[in-house]
């Protein structure tokens, strides 16, 4: 009977070999893998902590790029304040100089009565 015992666990493990030899290859399968995941996820990883690299060189560009068109922005409003100061004060200068020419144009214009003297006949 120990026999047929041995002789039946004999045939299980027997019927188990190809099984085990089954997971064995599925576990080095994940094995490898699992390593394969392990270099994309470093790769990754990699090109991750370069873009944010990028990012921060590009963010800074840009804000040195809005500072400068800001200040360019303020010159060019204080040169254009400047003009119109300018162009105000000039109307306002030729207002002046109209209103204080215009009445002596006005006299030189009109034509003044030619005094003449009446000259009686002998009739």
């Amino acid at each position: 009977m120990d026999q047929v015992k041995v002789a039946l666990i004999e045939q299980k493990l027997d019927d188990l070999k190809p099984i085990i030899v089954k997971l064995d290859r599925a576990i080095e399968k994940l094995s490898e893998v699992n390593i394969s995941v392990s270099r994309m996820l470093a790769v990754h990883e990699e090109r991750i902590s370069k873009q944010e690299k990028v990012d921060v060189v590009l963010f800074a560009k840009i804000d040195k790029l809005r500072d400068k068109m800001d200040s360019d922005h303020d010159s060019v409003l204080q040169r254009l304040r400047g003009l119109e100061k300018r162009v105000w004060m000039a109307v306002g200068g030729l207002a002046v100089l109209s209103f204080i020419v215009s009445p002596m144009m006005q006299s030189m214009l009109t034509p003044r009565p030619i005094p003449t003297t009446m000259v009686r006949g002998s009739s």
